[in-house]
């Protein structure tokens, strides 16, 4: 083929709105700017309705998310902001609020004695399953009262969106936030 001819392919899909995967076009950005909006709402919406109901819950977002992070297995301070996409001396505050409440402990780290791994106490545990049951019993409810087309087409996305949320999570963000709260959205 002529570089003519190929250049201007080239230059169709460098626009996120004109690439095309798999013989579909991408969606153009009301759509992107939609998605986002719901995205959004769905994390407001979480956050406000899990605090109505459970007043006692106030951890936030930001140490919920590192609690999420930490029921894999202990982890350095720094591979935990590195996967949460933080500043280190970020999560070191963070851990220290977990640290204050029981959540989390220090653990030797058996690999480098002169470095220490934070891992879930079995109150953090606790804490974590309290908060993932009452998220899933307010989306459950809430699925509920939709249509059952509805219902369906959430569930049948839910692919979708984890290939979404691991592209997000593989790609550098422009503008990333070192607040505690950066990644709670």
């Amino acid at each position: 083929m002529p570089e003519s001819a190929a250049a201007p392919a080239t230059a169709a899909a460098s626009t996120p709105a004109d690439a095309v995967t798999d013989g579909a076009a991408l969606p153009g950005p009301a759509q992107v700017q939609r998605l986002t909006d719901v995205v959004t709402r769905l994390r407001r919406a979480l956050r406000s309705s899990i605090r109505t109901d459970y007043p006692w819950e106030s951890l936030p977002m930001a140490q919920v998310e590192l609690l999420q992070t930490l029921a894999t297995g202990p982890l350095r301070v720094g591979e935990l902001a590195a996967r949460q996409r933080l500043a280190p001396n970020t999560v070191s505050g963070l851990i220290g609020k977990l640290l204050d409440s029981g959540f989390v402990d220090r653990q030797a780290d058996p690999g480098d004695r002169r470095t220490a791994r934070i891992a879930l106490t079995p109150a953090g545990h606790r804490q974590l399953a309290d908060w993932q049951r009452a998220h899933e019993r307010r989306i459950a409810t809430a699925l509920a009262m939709l249509s059952a087309e509805d219902s369906t087409a959430i569930m049948d996305a839910l692919g979708g969106l984890e290939r979404l949320a691991t592209a997000l999570g593989t790609e550098t963000p422009t503008g990333a936030s070192d607040e505690p709260g950066g990644t709670a959205g």
